[in-house]
Order: structure tokens, then C-alpha cells, then sequence
């Protein structure tokens, strides 16, 4: 009895990828996109389309009726505690945040003598907040010398500083919208108090020079004094973040 012989032939070897006659190998082709996929691509296209197209609408229509400024902070008109006299500093129980009531007693100077040290009172020249100390108990103290700054909590303000070229859209009195980083979601209301004659550099401890070689323009921004309307309560500190948005005029 014969044996079935089998006739397949070693070096036949089959894959189910064909192989054109060029011996270039066919890339897989790509399966399509579902209906579903193509829609919600579509979508996200349009939400972004329209989402960009709101942003733009809202920031000309912004640019036309404001002046807006991030550079901007609370500020205070300082009060200077300063030393009457020379001498050794005693009984300073000054802190910051200590709240002070005009002509209170913040501390003495001792002065310096061959048979007596007489003791000259320091005291607070207005009502107000301390901000910031830079003295401690038993330092020596030359005539005039600052001890510490305060400011007055009912009488603080905004400093924006808008850049020259959109200063001519500024007037005093003009109202002005701002909000304060520390208090998101709140819109405080003030106006245009006054407006600083002269660019901020020029009032800076080193003013800019345009004598040398290699000057480069830069714009320069006006300090704009924002007058608060309404404090809602706030604790507005002097040094504190804000955004302003001035009314133009018309607006």
C-alpha cells in the first residue's frame, strides 16, 4: 500500500499580503472615521471657531469703550513716624498693622546726657495704620531718622499707570471700573482724580537719560490717580493688585 507523497514545495511559501510585481509591499489601508467621529470633530471646530470669534468681538468692543490697565495697585498717602530727636529708641511697641490714633505716644527717644537722659515722646502725627517698621527697641536713632510708615485705611486710592498713547482718552472725573486680586468676582467703582504731569520714569530715583548711543524707545506710562468710590466693605491695602478700566469720553 502506497503512502501519499505530499507535493508542496518547500520554498512555496504563501502570506496573506500580496506582493505586486514591482516587490514593493502594499501599505494597509486606513479604516475611515465614523459618522459619530466626523460630527463631534465638526463640533469642536465650530465651538472653537465661535469661541474665538467671541473673544475678538469682546475685545475691540472693550478697546472702544475703555482704557484698560493690569499695571495698576492700591495705594495710600504715606505717613512718616520719624525720631524728634538723637538718641537711644525705648518703649517702641510699634508693629505692622498697629492701628494709631493721632498724637499717640508710639515710643521715646533717650537722650544722651553726662548727668540725666531725658526721655522726648514719639508720637503719631495723624490716625492711621502701620505698613511697614524698620526699627527695633533699644537701636540708636539720629534726628529725623524714619522708624516707620502708616497710611490711612479711609483714605486710599488706585494708581494706574496708562501707557502715553492712550492717554489722550483719559479725563478727570471720567468713571472707572476695577477689580482687585484679592477679591475676585467683586467690581469696585471709582473716577479719575487726577491725572500725573510727567511720565513715571521721570519721577523714578533713576530717571532715564536719551544721551547715550544706544537709546531704544520705549512707551512710557502716566500715572493716573483713581479716586474709590465705593470700598464695599473691603480691606483695600496699599500694594495690592488691581485692573482698571477707564470710561472714554462719550462712553
Amino acid at each position: 500500500m502506497s503512502t501519499p507523497q505530499d507535493t508542496t514545495d518547500p520554498t512555496d511559501s504563501t502570506d496573506d499580503t500580496a506582493t505586486p510585481a514591482n516587490g514593493t509591499a502594499e501599505a494597509p489601508k486606513r479604516r475611515p472615521f465614523k459618522r459619530s467621529t466626523k460630527i463631534a470633530l465638526a463640533v469642536i471646530v465650530v465651538l472653537a471657531v465661535l469661541a474665538a470669534i467671541a473673544f475678538t468681538v469682546s475685545y475691540f468692543l472693550n478697546a472702544s469703550r475703555f482704557v484698560s490697565t493690569d499695571n495698576a495697585q492700591v495705594d495710600g498717602t504715606q505717613i512718616p513716624i520719624v525720631a524728634p530727636a538723637s538718641g537711644t529708641l525705648v518703649g517702641w511697641n510699634v508693629t505692622v498693622g498697629t492701628v494709631l490714633r493721632k498724637d499717640q505716644v508710639v515710643g521715646r527717644v533717650e537722650l544722651q546726657g553726662a548727668y540725666v537722659q531725658p526721655q522726648l515722646p514719639i508720637r503719631a502725627p495723624a490716625d492711621a495704620t502701620v505698613a511697614t517698621t524698620s526699627t527695633a527697641e533699644g537701636a540708636y536713632l539720629t534726628a529725623g531718622s524714619q522708624l516707620a510708615i502708616a497710611y490711612d485705611p479711609a483714605d486710599v486710592y488706585v494708581t494706574a499707570r496708562v501707557d502715553e498713547t492712550d492717554i489722550d482718552q483719559v479725563q478727570v472725573g471720567r468713571p472707572v471700573d476695577f477689580t482687585v486680586d484679592a477679591y475676585p468676582g467683586r467690581t469696585f467703582r471709582g473716577y479719575v482724580d487726577q491725572i500725573q504731569g510727567g511720565a513715571a520714569a521721570v519721577f523714578s530715583p533713576f530717571p532715564q537719560s536719551n544721551s547715550g548711543g544706544n537709546f531704544q524707545k520705549v512707551t512710557q506710562v502716566i500715572p493716573v490717580r483713581v479716586g474709590i468710590t465705593d470700598m464695599q466693605g473691603a480691606d483695600l491695602i496699599p500694594g495690592m493688585n488691581v485692573t482698571v478700566d477707564i470710561h472714554k469720553p462719550g462712553e
